[in-house]
This record gives C-alpha cells, sequence and structure tokens, in this order.
C-alpha cells in the first residue's frame, strides 16, 4: 500500500513544484530547492513501486475529446491540455501501470512561450489571433506517455539502376544508358524508438517534435509533476510495437537506399527487411502543448520540453493576403505607369 505523498517544504510547509531551470523541486515560498531522486530520503518518505496509487494526484476528465490526464491540486486545471475544453475532476490515481523512465522539463511556461513567439516571427500572413498574449497563456506542459522500444532489422535490398553518358562526335550525336542491378544487405541496429502512447494528439506533431534524448531520462518520481500534467496511456503495447516497427522498417530502407549513390537513377526493386523486437519501456516525455482556435479549426502546437523544438501548422489570413496581392497590383500597375511616362518624355 502506499502512503499519501505530500509535496511540500520541508523548510516552510510550501507547495513544492517541479523547476524546469534547477531541475530541482522548489519552494516558491521561502525558495528552497531538492533533489527529485532523493526527496524521498530527505523527508524519510517510503515508496511503493509496485503500483501506482497516488493520493496527491488528481484524475481529470475531458468532457469533449474524453482524454484523462493527471494532475496536483495546485495546477491549473480548466481546460483539457488536448482540444482546450473544460475538464472535471474524476478521482485519483490509482491502479494505472506506472512509468519506468521520465525525461524532466528542461524549458518553463515563460521560455515556451517566448519559443512560440519565436516559431510566429517572419509571418506577415499570420492572424493577429495567433499573436495573442490570451492565447499564449493557453500553453500547457504534460507529460506525454510513450512506448519505447528497441529492435534489429536485418535487411536485403535490391536496387535498378541506370548511369547514361552522351557525346558527339562533330556528326552525331550519342547517348549510351548502362542498367545495374545493386544489391545491399546489412543489419541494423535500433534503441529507444519512441511511440506516443496517448490517442488524443497526433502522432505526426509528436514524431514532429522528436528526437528526445533518452539518455537524459530519470527512473520515474511523482517528484517531477507537480506543477505540470500528466497523461496515461490508451494506446497499448501491441499497437505501439507495430508502429515502432514500421518505423524502423522504413528507416532501415531510407539507410540503405542512401548507400547507393553515384547512379543517374536507382530505384527499389525488391525489399526484405525483418524486425526483431526488443527492450520496451513506458515513459513519460515532456510536451508544452497550446491550441488555437481560428474560424471554427483547431491548430495544435507542440514543444519539445528537452530540446524546445517547436513545431505546427498556421493558418493564411485571407484579408491580408489580398491586401497584400492588391497592394503588389498597384504598386506594379503605378510602377508601369511611371516608366510608360518617362519614356513618352524622352522621344
Amino acid at each position: 500500500m502506499s502512503e499519501l505523498k505530500e509535496f511540500k517544504c520541508p523548510n516552510c510547509g510550501g507547495r513544492l513544484e517541479f523547476d524546469a531551470q534547477t531541475q530541482k523541486l522548489k519552494c516558491p515560498f521561502c525558495e528552497g530547492t531538492f533533489d527529485p531522486d532523493l526527496f524521498e530520503e530527505e523527508t524519510d518518505f517510503v515508496v511503493n513501486n509496485e503500483q501506482w496509487n497516488d493520493s496527491d494526484l488528481l484524475v481529470y476528465t475531458c468532457n469533449s475529446c474524453g482524454g484523462t490526464i493527471m494532475a496536483d491540486e495546485t495546477t491549473a486545471a480548466s481546460s483539457c491540455p488536448y482540444c482546450g475544453n473544460p475538464i472535471v475532476v474524476t478521482g485519483n490515481v490509482s491502479g494505472m501501470y506506472k512509468p519506468k523512465k521520465v525525461i524532466p522539463f528542461a524549458f518553463d511556461k515563460k521560455q515556451a512561450k517566448q519559443k512560440y513567439k519565436e516559431f510566429l516571427k517572419g509571418k506577415p500572413l499570420l492572424p493577429a489571433a495567433f499573436r495573442s498574449e490570451a492565447v499564449i497563456d493557453e500553453i500547457k506542459g504534460i507529460y506525454v506517455p510513450y512506448w519505447i522500444f528497441d529492435g534489429k532489422a536485418s535487411a536485403s535490398m535490391w536496387f535498378d539502376a541506370t548511369r547514361s553518358h552522351s557525346w558527339s562526335d562533330g556528326e552525331y550525336n550519342y547517348h549510351e544508358t548502362s542498367y545495374y542491378k545493386v544489391f545491399r544487405s546489412g543489419n541494423v541496429n535500433f534503441s529507444d524508438i519512441p511511440v506516443d502512447a496517448s490517442s488524443k494528439i497526433a502522432d505526426d506533431l509528436t514524431e514532429s517534435i522528436e528526437p528526445f534524448d533518452a539518455s537524459q531520462a530519470k527512473v520515474f518520481s511523482s517528484n517531477y509533476l507537480p506543477g505540470y500534467y500528466a497523461d496515461k496511456y490508451d494506446v497499448g503495447v501491441e499497437e505501439s510495437r507495430d508502429i515502432a516497427n514500421k518505423r524502423i522498417s522504413n528507416s532501415t530502407a531510407s539507410l540503405f537506399s542512401s548507400t547507393t549513390s553515384g547512379y543517374d537513377t536507382c530505384v527499389p526493386s525488391a525489399t526484405q527487411i525483418a524486425v526483431r523486437n526488443g527492450r520496451q519501456e513506458y515513459v513519460m516525455y515532456p510536451v508544452w502543448l497550446l491550441n488555437v482556435k481560428y474560424e471554427g479549426k483547431i491548430y495544435p502546437f507542440a514543444m519539445n520540453g528537452q530540446t524546445g523544438k517547436f513545431v505546427g501548422e498556421l493558418p493564411t489570413d485571407r484579408g491580408r493576403y489580398l491586401s497584400i496581392l492588391l497592394g503588389i497590383f498597384l504598386g506594379g500597375t503605378a510602377l508601369l505607369s511611371a516608366i510608360q511616362f518617362i519614356l513618352y518624355l524622352l522621344r
């Protein structure tokens, strides 16, 4: 049976939060800091790691997308990090599969806001709604669940390749094409292939913010969660393994294709790739999420909470686009008229 974990400052009793800047649990009142890996030892807490029963974390359910997330009671939880709609408290964390590792946030909310502003720079056709401070304040940090996999690919690939050569003897033009069969075979090892284990966030979005540096992962502790949301997985390990194996196969094919330089054309004609699975782990990786509603559509943005990589699709303000086109047209017309007038005077 796990004990109640009160993330309170031993110095003043204040509520501790994980600080991305110092990688410590920090008290906002006395500014005391504590190592998350040693916090249980420093405060004589006993943690049962066999089952994740944590009375200090609340479970929230989204009324719209049905997502289930976790946060401590001090974390603002008025809207869903995935779709932006209201969420309600439904209970405490109990009986869930506990992650093996966690990568702590390396960027805080202030830095995430700045990354978003930098992402919008140099985009004059962007609607004004995306630059609103109110929108930026809706950035939410969430530990997204991932399955990570190791694997080994054994592959054989055949390619149809050509080299062409043209020349002339002054009387005739010649063109020669040589045809080749190219063969590649070998083994490729993969480690820490991440697969987003939450169905609420699009896979192409999470793949776009990769890579994560798995070597920086810590042994999981709830001490890294205060001040952030955490999601639980709803995509099973078997389904995730299939996705990982496809990524391994595609990466292997791409790697082998990259070794066939020196030909004018080189097209795969036959491919045999066998993937042997290895280690698998359930982990949590840090992601900043932002959803912006514009003209009835939700535009999701994500930032890698470890590296700061920011991705997302941006719309175009049609009114501003037409205004710029009109300005270019009128400017071009005026320039043309001026040139014609000058030419007339020079006659």
